[in-house]
């Protein structure tokens, strides 16, 4: 019985490192800091000036579902949700790092194609993948790392630097996302939107897009602080709010809302400023600058092509966030709780 056992382990490890070598061949030419890639015991990189660096994961079942994206568009949306990390610290892509947890059901040629979803984005926002492993998982995982560049460390910009006076603003659109949800959950509320608009929609909940050159350019711009929009606007503004020691005042009637999301929002029962604000996943930048440098942001940023520049609000002494309604209301301040039981704002995937 023990040699059986044993040839039954070396099949698995042969289909391993097949499927390795294959992911290998896709990967294409490194880029310039890689001096040693994907292959070795470990990646060996020569940068130089800062770096910054980030993990974000994505699972089966609470980020995406297999049943309505398909396996390159999770590809592309485990690597854009970690380089959106990136963006918002004003840093230029560098490397990525995959660790992918395969169930049983999941073949061979779904596999390649969710690496060829990352390798395109890759491509896109000049991206090495320089490494990473594959084991078995009961569902479908993805953690990956990615290393940003910088000339040097002050260049970067955190969540802290916020001061009284500056001015808020905001790169594209808010509540894309969180109405794509609603839409593949039901395909009926698409009912009376335009084939486009519902598209659009559907695709910046499977296929959000990280602002990197939007967030260079704001670091440019002089930034003082930056996060990127994952968990809500409410949410990652108390993030923000709460590092730099500040309050923020934000404008809801001066928020960007996706096109189609109050017909959406209606059609679900939800309110729609509520879903913007709290549904997450959009991906977009909430900065702070000095008013001194708003239009030169908003140059900056138009001429990246990502997103257009809105101001919505302004940074004061105090602390907390306040979403205020036209009707002198106020929104609530949250959005989604990885871990929490409540989760305002993101229906259950």
């Amino acid at each position: 019985m023990e040699p059986r056992r044993e040839a039954v382990r070396d099949n698995r490890q042969m289909g391993e490192f097949e499927l390795l070598a294959k992911l290998r061949e896709r990967l294409g030419t490194p880029g310039p800091r890689v001096r040693l890639g994907s292959g070795d015991d470990a990646a060996v990189t020569a940068p130089s000036g800062a770096t910054a660096t980030s993990v974000d994961a994505v699972v089966d079942g609470v980020h995406f579902r297999r049943t309505a994206a398909s396996p390159a568009q999770i590809g592309h949306k485990a690597l854009a949700t970690a380089l959106s990390d990136l963006a918002a610290m004003g840093a230029e892509a560098g490397e990525a790092y995959v660790a992918i947890g395969l169930p049983e059901d999941l073949g061979e040629e779904d596999c390649l194609r969710l690496i060829d979803g990352m390798l395109h984005l890759a491509q896109g926002t000049g991206t090495t993948l320089a490494g990473g492993d594959v084991t078995r998982s009961p569902v479908l995982a993805l953690a990956v790392t990615v290393v940003g560049h910088a000339a040097a460390a002050e260049d970067f910009v955190s969540r802290a630097g916020a001061r009284p006076g500056d001015v808020l603003v905001l790169t594209g659109e808010l509540g894309g996302a969180s109405a794509g949800l609603k839409l593949l959950e039901n395909p009926g509320l698409a009912a009376g939107l335009p084939g486009d608009v519902a598209e659009h929609l559907r695709r910046r909940q499977l296929e959000p897009q990280p602002r990197l050159a939007s967030g260079r350019a704001l670091a440019a711009a002089g930034a003082r602080a930056m996060i990127d929009l994952s968990d809500g606007l409410g949410s990652d503004a108390s993030h923000l709010a709460a590092a730099s020691g500040v309050r923020l005042e934000i404008n809801a009637t001066a928020l960007p809302v996706a096109a189609g999301l109050a017909a959406i929002a209606h059609g679900a029962g939800a309110d729609p400023l509520r879903l913007a604000s709290a549904g997450g996943e959009d991906y977009e930048l909430l900065a702070a600058l000095p008013p001194a440098r708003l239009e030169e942001a908003s140059t900056r940023v138009a001429a990246t092509g990502e997103a257009k520049l809105s101001r919505i609000g302004r940074v004061v002494g105090g602390a907390g966030v306040e979403i205020r309604l036209p009707d002198g209301g106020l929104l609530p301040a949250d959005g989604f709780d990885q871990l929490g039981q409540g989760r305002p704002g993101r229906a259950t995937p």
